[in-house]
């Protein structure tokens, strides 16, 4: 940027609420850099404290897979608001932030427009829709981050250049804050379990009433059992305390998955980025994610191209913890699993090394800096 005074305008794009988590943490971070900017977009509550002039409120919308398609003409409206933006004042960069289905769309408005387009993060073709690599190589037009150390070489072998950037939901622990659990006097009667369901309204409607099952199922076998809740904001803690099961007791804290998942002996995910959290903290735990039978049989299972579906075993390349990915009716499963490992101390033990050394290369880089970077190199570029 050769004239450090002038106003540079990025156009943010984030269509649930891990993403405006992200968002955020990347505008605070070129807040700190010596540039003015003006930053303007799609989001929630997080990108607005930040200071981001908040145009449509995605993240109350957000749903995952098929339950996208109750959303398509709230999107619909949001990509026609996005193009005319574009068109009336034109931003100098677009960055978009996950969900690939909508964000697609945005990039396709931005590359009409004539503006470029930074993805952060990179869509995660590797699982699934690997045939989109075609229309990510035309829509990213001013950089690709990538959170997860394998992606660059996934993309590169395809033709798509990419930089390893960090997790930026790790960029914050302190790499001595982590401590392998013990279980050397565990017992099961007087375990501490952690219920974490999730952030999107459809996994919430899933997960929630399958996790109250279970845990009601072990609190009936061990009646000394502490429950705590994560939720993902006050909002989310309302939704679900109204429909708790009182007899739980459960106590309920507001986004502290890495905290949370620290204190307690085990923990039940819901499949996403959480569970690197949890596994920062090197907490053992089950992860879930709920589907339509009917359609995963028909659509689901033929486009996914991954041996396993959550994160914490596809960086390990085995099943590493217990991932019920997708499951349809019955919890039994899930608790009976659940129960062998709070059985079994040794094992518990051994599961919480094993995380604590898988997640230990990704603590403390600071992804939001340095997708900063690559930002501000662009805009470099471009003057």
């Amino acid at each position: 940027m050769d004239d450090i005074n002038r106003k540079y305008r990025i156009f943010f794009s984030s269509a649930e609420p891990s993403g405006d988590r992200l968002c955020a943490k990347l505008i605070n971070a070129l807040k700190s850099e010596p540039y003015n900017f003006e930053f303007v977009g799609f989001g929630g509550p997080n990108m607005a404290q930040a200071g981001c002039s908040i145009i449509v409120n995605t993240t109350d919308r957000a749903a995952m897979t098929y339950n996208a398609f109750g959303q398509i003409f709230f999107f619909y409206n949001a990509v026609k608001q996005a193009k005319a933006l574009f068109d009336s004042s034109k931003p100098d960069l677009i960055v978009v932030c996950d969900s690939p289905s909508f964000n697609f769309h945005i990039a396709k408005a931005a590359k009409n427009a004539g503006t470029k387009t930074f993805f952060y993060v990179a869509p995660q073709l590797w699982a699934w829709a690997e045939w989109r690599i075609k229309k990510l190589k035309d829509l990213c037009t001013a950089g690709l981050a990538a959170i997860l150390p394998f992606e660059p070489q996934w993309f590169a072998s395809r033709g798509l250049e990419c930089k390893f950037v960090g997790n930026p939901l790790l960029e914050d622990i302190d790499p001595g804050s982590v401590n392998i659990k013990t279980y050397k006097t565990f017992s099961v009667s007087k375990a501490h379990i952690a219920l974490m369901p999730g952030s999107r309204s459809a996994e919430i409607k899933s997960l929630w009433p399958a996790m109250l099952e279970i845990a009601r199922k072990i609190k009936a076998r061990h009646p000394g059992v502490k429950i705590t809740v994560v939720a993902a904001n006050e909002k989310v803690a309302a939704q679900l305390r109204s429909s708790d099961i009182k007899s739980l007791r459960c106590e309920y804290t507001v986004d502290s998955v890495f905290n949370t998942a620290k204190k307690v002996d085990f923990s039940f995910v819901a499949s996403g980025s959480a569970t690197l959290q949890v596994a920062a903290a090197a907490c053992p735990m089950v992860i879930m994610y709920q589907s339509s039978k009917f359609l995963w049989n028909l659509v689901g299972k033929r486009i996914v191209k991954t041996k396993f579906l959550s994160l914490v075993n596809i960086l390990s390349e085995k099943e590493l913890v217990p991932e019920f990915m997708p499951y349809f009716d019955s919890t039994a499963p899930i608790a009976n699993a659940a129960e062998s490992l709070l059985n079994n101390p040794v094992k518990l033990n051994e599961l919480s090394q094993a995380l604590a050394d898988l997640t230990k290369p990704l603590i403390g880089l600071n992804a939001s800096e340095n997708a900063a970077q690559m930002i501000i190199d662009q805009l470099v570029k471009q003057n």
